[in-house]
């Protein structure tokens, strides 16, 4: 792959902190991560209806969606599931520099990608949230039926069967869909919001 040289990063008048004071908010990526039928998905668009009620400045990104358009030309090998963060990382640090508190739902299994991606934003910008579950519960959801087909065979390389997935070492937050509901779940991240000042 023949790469870009002659690039320079081109400056803009208008800057991220410009953004934030006219929002009257912090912009962050909100990185929520966890086995397929967690609750990701789920959980990360109630919470953006939530914080669009308080009026602040949010986008969603969605594994799925991403996958439809940028992300169409990958696979699941290792090798494109580190693309796929890394594309979305890129995508999340200039929505952040728009000013927005950005969700992203991704299984994003595996650490090495996710620190990438942290190293990549400023100090607190990157918020992961580990939308725990046990492989039983996410099975016994199997919202999309994902885990019958890789229990068949028909789908190779799924998270949590014969794919790792690496629980995060150190996350901000930590949401046991188990035990919690998606109202308690919504409310404990604006908490950590509000507590840290991004809103």
């Amino acid at each position: 792959m023949n790469k870009s040289t002659n690039v320079v990063w081109q400056k803009t008048s208008v800057k991220k902190a410009d953004r934030q004071h006219l929002n009257n908010h912090k912009s962050a990526v909100l990185w929520f991560t966890g086995l397929s039928g967690s609750g990701k998905s789920t959980l990360s668009s109630a919470l953006e209806k939530e914080l669009f009620s308080l009026e602040t400045h949010t986008y969603h990104l969605d594994g799925d969606n991403v996958r439809h358009g940028l992300n169409k030309n990958l696979g699941f090998s290792p090798e494109d599931r580190e693309e796929n963060i890394r594309r979305i990382g890129e995508v999340s640090k200039l929505m952040v520099d728009a000013g927005l508190i950005t969700l992203t739902a991704f299984i994003s299994p595996y650490q090495e990608d996710r620190d990438r991606v942290r190293a990549t934003l400023a100090q607190g910008e990157f918020i992961e949230i580990y939308v725990k579950c046990s492989l039983d519960m996410c099975e016994a959801r199997d919202p999309k039926g994902l885990y019958k087909k890789a229990r068949l065979g028909e789908i190779n390389n799924f998270t949590g069967i014969d794919a790792p997935y690496e629980e995060p070492l150190h996350p901000e937050i930590v949401i046991d869909t188990e035990n919690q509901s998606i109202e308690e779940s919504v409310q404990t991240i604006i908490h950590y919001l509000k507590d840290k000042q991004y809103i």
